[in-house]
């Protein structure tokens, strides 16, 4: 294998120099279904798959690619790259070239000399980065969530658990991001870590579509000192067949039986935690509207009510007694009013 590191393995697998391991996966999967014996069918391909192979085996491993490249040369390329926008960077970058060309003769221990020096570039590098972000402290970010409410939930308020997954502090590198000069293994250098955590959360009565619930101190935490963010529930009302809810506005539909619209009826209906008494007039009609003046939601300042606004409607019972029947008939009997009489009126 010592004689592939003379040949240029990138060209053999045909992706670049700066490739990253899943480009070099695809390229040689590729090569291998077009370029195997048993697929071409010509035994002269043997050392050309035989030399795919091994360019993958090399180049496939970080360490092993990683000494194939300061032997010849590619690194220097990947580096540059890296760094050709910063003066310092490159500065360090030549010094570190310049160390290990005088502490080694031979290509492997150059190798070996000047990964040593890198890896030392790129940690300092990043720990002083690391070490100037962190002087500040950083607050945490809110979350937010959507919660669906039926309308009486939102009408008397309730209780509800909801699942959050918000960020802390990873507890391996206390958010450094780096452990003994290397990436933290347990968040992956990124100096947080995500957790679920389940809260019991009180929904107040009266809250409207749209509104945000807020609950202090339950988003992502911050770092350094910083303060912990908020969790906030955006409110969705769920549609109800009885009651909407339209900005400070209920809206109620309210069914009645055909003795209460014809007679009249004092009807008790619970909003909140307030029973209110409907007052339906004798000889009320389906669809006919009532309004109850601020009897509805307070608005966002605390300093007025919306309405109720009731929307009658007459409702038969879904089953009928016997006796039921008879008044029925009998009431059918002794009615003599034409209600359909404007029906063919012209005019």
């Amino acid at each position: 294998m010592v004689n592939y590191y003379n040949k240029n393995l990138y060209n053999i697998l045909n992706v670049k120099i700066d490739a990253s391991q899943e480009e070099i996966k695809v390229s040689y999967r590729k090569l291998v279904r077009t370029c195997h014996p048993d697929v071409t069918g010509n035994k002269a391909d043997v050392e050309k798959f035989k030399e795919i192979q091994e360019a993958y085996e090399i180049l496939s491993s970080e360490s092993k690619r990683r000494k194939y490249d300061a032997i010849n040369g590619f690194f220097k390329e990947k580096i540059k790259k890296e760094f050709e926008n910063k003066q310092t960077d490159r500065n360090l970058y030549e010094e570190a070239i310049l160390r290990a060309k005088k502490n080694s003769e031979k290509a492997e221990s150059f190798s070996h000399s000047i990964n040593e020096a890198l890896d030392s570039l790129f940690h300092s590098s990043k720990q002083q980065k690391v070490k100037n972000e962190h002087k500040t402290p950083v607050n945490g970010e809110d979350i937010k969530l959507d919660i669906n409410l039926s309308c009486f939930e939102a009408l008397k308020g309730t209780n509800r658990k909801v699942n959050i997954l918000h960020t802390e502090p990873c507890p391996n590198c206390g958010g450094r991001m780096f452990i003994n000069a290397s990436v933290c293994p347990m968040c992956n250098g990124t100096g947080q870590i995500s957790i679920q955590k389940k809260i019991n959360v009180k929904i107040p009565k009266g809250v409207k579509q749209g509104s945000k619930v807020r609950i202090k101190n339950e988003g992502n935490k911050g770092l350094n000192g910083g303060k912990d963010g908020d969790l906030y529930l955006i409110v969705n009302i769920e549609k109800n067949q009885y009651f909407e809810i339209v900005m400070s506005d209920i809206y109620c539909n309210l069914p009645v039986t055909p003795y209460e619209a014809a007679l009249g009826a004092d009807i008790p209906i619970k909003i909140m935690d307030e029973t209110i008494t409907v007052k339906i007039p004798p000889m009320t009609s389906s669809g006919q509207k009532l309004k109850l003046s601020g009897l509805g939601l307070y608005n966002k300042s605390k300093t007025r009510r919306g309405d109720i606004i009731i929307t009658v409607y007459i409702k038969l019972p879904q089953i009928l007694s016997d006796k039921e029947k008879e008044l029925y008939s009998q009431l059918k009997d002794i009615a003599n009013n034409d209600i359909r009489s404007d029906m063919n009126d012209e005019k």
